[in-house]
């Protein structure tokens, strides 16, 4: 009896396995994880390879779900995807287990930053898929009159919409949150800064930054990505605003999806 017949089946796993072999694939990974939705160009400043080994290297991370593309005009921006990491995680590392390897992870993570003396990365980042396009989420987003309908707390905004404009959320009459825009690409890409005023703890820390990107998914979905990053170490603000933006950002989607504001049940103790 002989084999030849036979076919050796290649599993998904496979293909990101072989993507997270090479270094420069994981250091493009890297980068896209300090800075999401960056060009060819960008990325391959980073590495002394030609232009086209780095197109082939972002070509094999896409295959491997790792990467997704995304061309607005002339320009070509690649986003990270790790999903495909994360459900190796979950098919190896047990609910029970997964805070102890976090915890360890974190530790890990913490020595290395101090030796290198860099800031760390993202500190936050939620992905949250919208039954809506780009522009239907933008347009609630980006409407200081509706900020009360999909934001916690009840706040107000007021906002001059335009690159170096300043953003500043109110409860009543008192500045809560402070920023500037610091990018604005409607309908796909708003980036702005963010100083919280709610406590003098939060209040003492330098300003971070939130990035809030709407990735299209065929003509009626979208995907939006909120990353709240460039914080200067474990701050005060850092860990406040873990739990308030999830909130938010259910809030936003009822409201897109429904027409209809969030009302949050009331909490009984």
């Amino acid at each position: 009896m002989t084999c030849d017949h036979m076919v050796t089946y290649r599993l998904p796993m496979d293909d990101v396995f072989d993507a997270l072999a090479h270094p420069i694939r994981r250091d493009l990974l890297d980068a896209l994880r300090e800075k999401d939705g960056q060009t060819l160009g960008e990325l391959e400043r980073r590495h002394a390879v030609t232009r086209f080994a780095v197109m082939k290297h972002l070509r094999l991370l896409e295959e491997a779900g790792l990467v997704t593309s995304l061309k607005t005009g002339r320009e070509k921006r690649h986003y990270l995807n790790p999903a495909p990491i994360q459900r190796i995680v979950d098919r190896w590392v047990s609910r029970y287990a997964a805070p102890f390897v976090r915890t360890m992870v974190d530790l890990a993570e913490t020595f290395e930053r101090g030796a290198a003396m860099s800031r760390p990365g993202p500190k936050h980042v939620w992905e949250i898929f919208v039954r809506a396009a780009p522009e239907e989420i933008w347009t609630v987003l980006t409407d200081d009159a509706r900020t009360p309908l999909w934001q916690h707390f009840d706040m107000t905004s007021k906002t001059d919409w335009r690159p170096g404009g300043a953003i500043t959320f109110f409860v009543g009459d008192r500045p809560m949150i402070v920023g500037e825009i610091l990018e604005l690409e409607p309908p796909r890409r708003l980036v702005h800064s963010f100083s919280a005023r709610w406590a003098p703890d939060v209040a003492a820390d330098a300003p971070s930054r939130v990035t809030w990107e709407l990735l299209p998914i065929g003509a009626t979905a979208t995907k939006l990505v909120l990353t709240h990053d460039d914080f200067e170490g474990e701050t005060a603000t850092s860990r406040a605003v873990g739990g308030g933006w999830p909130e938010a950002l259910s809030r936003l989607k009822t409201l897109v999806e429904t027409g209809e504001p969030f009302l949050m049940p009331p909490q009984h103790g």
